[in-house]
């Protein structure tokens, strides 16, 4: 087995804190502000994005990364709050389809402007153009790695 080298060790550990700090900046920004979570963001994103603010579940799911019991369990918080609904699928008796509400609606559009603000202070602030232009080019080639590892 080799081992990670010092620069590895110590570009992951940074890579590892960095998301933890980013992802506790989001949380902190968002439920002062909104009173909304991170998941709850990652959820609202996606449905109002959708032109009738209605995904599948399962697809759903698939675009956040969630497992099935993990995003079962946000969408009844988020119900309970009024920020979705479930609904039959029509294509599928066994699957449902989670619609964006009115007020998850507003919310995401309120929640929004300060979100982008705080990704905007604590990632790309720092980011020159030409590191932006790097960064997009690692991170892309990763991703395709890790999408498709064959």
């Amino acid at each position: 087995m080799r081992w990670l080298d010092q620069r590895e060790a110590r570009v992951w550990r940074a890579y590892r804190e960095l998301h933890r700090e980013l992802q506790n900046a989001q949380e902190r920004q968002l439920s002062g502000d909104s009173g909304l979570s991170l998941a709850d963001y990652a959820l609202l994103v996606p449905l109002s994005e959708a032109a009738d603010g209605v995904v599948r579940f399962r697809d759903l799911g698939t675009e956040v990364g969630w497992e099935r019991s993990r995003l079962s369990h946000q969408v009844s918080r988020m119900v309970k709050r009024g920020l979705v609904v479930r609904e039959d699928c029509p294509e599928d008796a066994r699957g449902c389809m989670i619609r964006l509400t009115e007020a998850g609606r507003t919310a995401i559009v309120a929640a929004a402007p300060a979100h982008v603000e705080t990704v905007r202070r604590y990632f790309f602030a720092d980011v020159a153009d030409a590191e932006l232009d790097v960064l997009d080019a690692v991170f892309t080639r990763l991703l395709t790695r890790l999408r498709d590892p064959n």
